[in-house]
C-alpha cells in the first residue's frame, strides 16, 4: 500500500493525540488557581493525584495544592530564578524543580524511599506523592502534624535539619510566606468542602 502525503498527515496526528491524552495533566489556567474546586474541574488527573497521595501519606488536598501555588505556582518546569554576576549567568540558587521545586538530593531520597525511580517532578502524580512523603516524614522526624500547614511548610523549605535548628528565625520574610501557605490551604479546605 502505498502511503500518501494526506495518510502519513492523518497518522502523524492520531499518534500526537495519543501522547498528549497519555500526558500527565496539563496546567490549570491562571484564573483557576484561587478556587481548588475550579483547578479539579479543570483537570481530574489533579483531584486524582491529591486524593491518591493523601490516601498514601495522609496530607490532605488543599494543603498539598497550597503547597504547589506557593513553590511553583502550578508550573510543571518551575526552576529558580537564574542568578548573574557582572551580567555573567553563574547559575541557579539550587537544583529545585518541577511543581513541587523538589531540589535533586530530595527527590533522589524520595525515589530511594519509595522505590519510584521513575517518578518525575513535572508530573503532578509524582509531585504531589513527594510532597505527601515529605510531610509525612516531617511528621514521623519532627512531629509535626500532617494538618499544621505553618509548620509543615518551614520544615518543607528548610529541611528537617534547618527546621530542628530553627533556621527560619535568621529569615524574617520566610514566616510570613508560611502563614500566606496556611491562608491558602485554609481558604482551599473551605472550597474543597463545597466542591461537587
Amino acid at each position: 500500500m502505498k502511503i500518501t502525503k494526506s495518510l502519513w498527515l492523518g497518522i502523524h496526528l492520531a499518534v500526537m493525540v495519543v501522547l498528549v491524552q497519555g500526558c500527565s495533566s496539563t496546567p490549570p489556567p491562571k484564573k483557576s488557581l484561587d478556587n481548588i474546586c475550579s483547578i479539579f474541574y479543570y483537570d481530574d488527573d489533579w483531584f486524582d493525584a491529591a486524593q491518591n497521595s493523601y490516601k498514601r501519606w495522609g496530607t490532605p488536598p488543599w494543603i498539598q495544592l497550597a503547597f504547589v501555588h506557593q513553590e511553583s505556582t502550578f508550573k510543571p518546569n518551575a526552576k529558580p530564578k537564574m542568578q548573574y554576576f557582572l551580567g555573567i549567568p553563574i547559575g541557579r540558587a539550587s537544583s529545585a524543580y518541577g511543581y513541587a521545586q523538589a531540589t535533586d538530593a530530595a527527590w533522589y531520597d524520595y525515589q530511594k524511599h519509595t522505590n519510584r525511580w521513575s517518578a518525575k517532578r513535572n508530573d503532578i502524580d509524582d509531585a504531589l506523592d513527594f510532597i505527601g512523603w515529605y510531610n509525612n516524614q516531617s511528621n514521623k522526624r519532627l512531629g509535626i502534624s500532617k494538618h499544621d500547614t505553618f509548620k509543615l511548610y518551614l520544615a518543607y523549605h528548610e529541611g528537617h535539619t534547618g527546621y530542628k535548628q530553627r533556621s527560619y528565625l535568621k529569615k524574617e520574610w520566610l514566616p510570613p510566606i508560611a502563614k500566606k501557605v496556611s491562608n491558602r490551604a485554609r481558604m482551599y479546605r473551605n472550597q474543597y468542602q463545597k466542591c461537587r
